[in-house]
């Protein structure tokens, strides 16, 4: 049995986080940024953008280190080695737009806890060679701001009639604020957890045609 060109692997690798194992919409983790942030498209956007950045960046160096780290330690390593790149997301988000960091606000330093991040350093990271991990980091991070943004856009449209602080609807159009509110944030994911239900159960009918 032939072995899998290294191209399909790193795809397999990438490609992973972004549906198969979406973070949010299959195993369900970093739920408290993911209602708390996405009352709008920029805020979706900046925070996946930061998680990225943290995965792809804590993943390298976690892997570069992976044989020098001792294991009775490692845990504790990874959540300096994770603070590190988290500190300075934060600092590059407050200096780019301090309207977005101060609308984001803890959840930024909060990424440090993030178990989306921890759980890929300690279950994948300290396994693999830095350009998995690296390839690994960023699927998963596209895959997580995918899902933010998609929480987001409908958020902000149909609570503020805007796309990105840019007016999209009629201004007849009566806007629904209780999605720019904590349960509207329940209320979207819950929507988008039927719709993709219902996709993977009528792919499953298909293919037993």
């Amino acid at each position: 049995m032939s072995e899998k060109p290294f191209s399909d692997i790193r795809m397999e690798t990438f490609t992973q986080g972004l549906w198969k194992d979406n973070p949010v919409f299959v195993m369900m983790l970093g739920l408290c940024p993911t209602l708390a942030v996405t009352n709008s498209a920029m805020n979706a956007l900046a925070m996946g953008l930061a998680t990225t950045f943290v995965l792809i960046c804590s993943g390298l160096l976690v892997s570069l280190l992976r044989n020098v780290i001792p294991k009775q330690v490692r845990i504790a390593s990874y959540i300096i080695i994770i603070a590190t790149f988290v500190t300075m997301a934060d600092y590059g988000i407050k200096a780019i737009s301090l309207d977005v960091y101060q609308a984001l606000g803890a959840f930024i330093q909060l990424i440090v806890v993030n178990c989306i991040i921890l759980g890929r350093a300690e279950a994948y990271a300290s396994k693999e060679t830095p350009g998995k991990a690296m390839i690994n980091g960023a699927g998963m991070g596209f895959g997580f701001t995918i899902a933010l943004l998609c929480l987001g856009v409908v958020r902000e449209i149909m609570g503020s009639g805007t796309f990105f602080g840019l007016q999209v609807m009629p201004d007849r159009f009566q806007t629904w604020s209780i999605f720019v509110l904590p349960p509207g944030g329940f209320f979207v994911l819950a929507g988008w957890l039927v719709l993709f239900s219902w996709l993977q159960e009528r792919k499953v009918r298909r293919e037993a045609v």
